[in-house]
């Protein structure tokens, strides 16, 4: 609650002051070391449901507020996070040295799961679903001072996902079967904090004091990746209503309501790399970079929705579905025929003969 209640007064302090940026970062780090410290000595302890309320107030206002009032500083206090849990975690590594558990992988089919498509849409950030591209559009544009900065930032934050990837698989394979379990450690975040307090202890730490630190920027994490996407799919909404062409002053009431940002938060979209193919093509760029990875995006969103489409048709069939399970499937089948939709307008654009005559003008 704290680090959130900070990144409003950390956003409006960057943008009404003049100072350098080694003043900013230093008021940053102290904000999240008081937030962390009052957080330690003065624990908060509400409802799940309680939790859920505040979580849904919170994404609601992050997709609506500017950018630098919440996302910007928050992303920036959530770095120094994420760069202590990262060199935290490596330095463990190396320190503990800890053995590989895991079992050999022998099949595709693990516990009764696919390993293709679910694969490529479960690893949260390399999911195949077009997220980032989306993202970048919306808030990483707005937070850079040249285009140029884009290529170093995104291949770098590709780098450093690609070692934390590595790290994960190191924490969860530092257990045992049943270890995990049985030191209390349930869930996914759990498990990976606990294994880099394990790691860390060797070094002196606190156990308890790292387990807490790095459960913080979990949770902080997931706190980007939900208001992102709540962002993203207010802004796409409110695309599908909108052109170039549109005069804002003189639009229907119904193009005022759906395209109004407070109402176009509550509703989502993707497959973005196929509008990004037709833009290449439309304006006579090189595209090709792109088409690869388009249709084996296609190939595993239609995969991955077709599955999850007929194991709950099967279930609503033989055993009947409850509400959560059945707006699962019900979202899935207007998802996939949105996917086939927008597959087949693009396709069909970028194997279009262009007319070099109305390209030219």
């Amino acid at each position: 609650m704290l680090f959130i209640l900070e990144a409003v007064a950390l956003g409006f302090f960057l943008k009404y002051t003049k100072f350098n940026k080694w003043i900013n970062t230093a008021v940053a780090i102290v904000l999240l070391v008081v937030a962390i410290v009052l957080g330690l000595n003065f624990p908060m302890y509400v409802s799940l449901d309680t939790w859920h309320i505040i979580i849904f107030a919170y994404i609601l206002v992050a997709s609506v507020a500017p950018v630098w009032a919440l996302l910007q500083p928050r992303d920036y206090l959530n770095s120094y996070l994420l760069i202590f849990m990262i060199v935290g975690a490596v330095i463990g590594v190396f320190v503990a040295n800890p053995s590989c558990n895991l079992k050999a992988f022998t099949s595709f089919n693990v516990d009764g799961q696919y390993m293709f498509p679910i694969l490529f849409v479960t690893i949260a950030c390399g999911a195949v679903s077009g997220f980032h591209s989306l993202v970048s559009s919306g808030t990483a544009s707005k937070q850079i001072k040249n285009e140029k900065n884009m290529l170093p930032v995104s291949f770098g934050a590709m780098l450093m996902e690609s070692m934390l990837a590595v790290i994960a698989l190191i924490a969860v394979a530092s257990f045992a079967n049943g270890e995990a379990a049985a030191q209390g450690l349930t869930t996914q975040p759990q498990i990976f904090a606990g294994a880099i307090a394990n790691f860390l202890s060797v070094v002196g730490l606190p156990h308890s004091l790292v387990f807490t630190l790095i459960n913080l920027a979990v949770s902080a994490f997931a706190l980007t990746s939900l208001d992102s996407v709540a962002r993203v799919g207010r802004l796409s909404f409110q695309e599908f209503f909108l052109d170039s062409d549109t005069d804002e002053k003189n639009m229907s009431p119904f193009l005022k309501v759906v395209t109004n940002k407070y109402f176009a938060t509550i509703i989502t979209l993707v497959l973005a790399l196929v509008a990004c193919a037709v833009f290449l093509k439309k304006t006579k760029r090189q595209g090709c970079m792109l088409w690869i990875p388009m249709v084996f995006m296609m190939a595993v969103t239609f995969t991955a929705l077709g599955m999850t489409i007929t194991k709950l048709t099967k279930a609503l069939v033989t055993t009947g579905l409850d509400f959560g399970n059945t707006l699962q499937l019900v979202f899935a089948v207007l998802l996939l025929i949105l996917g086939v939709l927008v597959a087949i307008q693009g396709v069909k654009k970028l194997f279009e003969k262009t007319d070099d005559k109305k390209a030219t003008a």
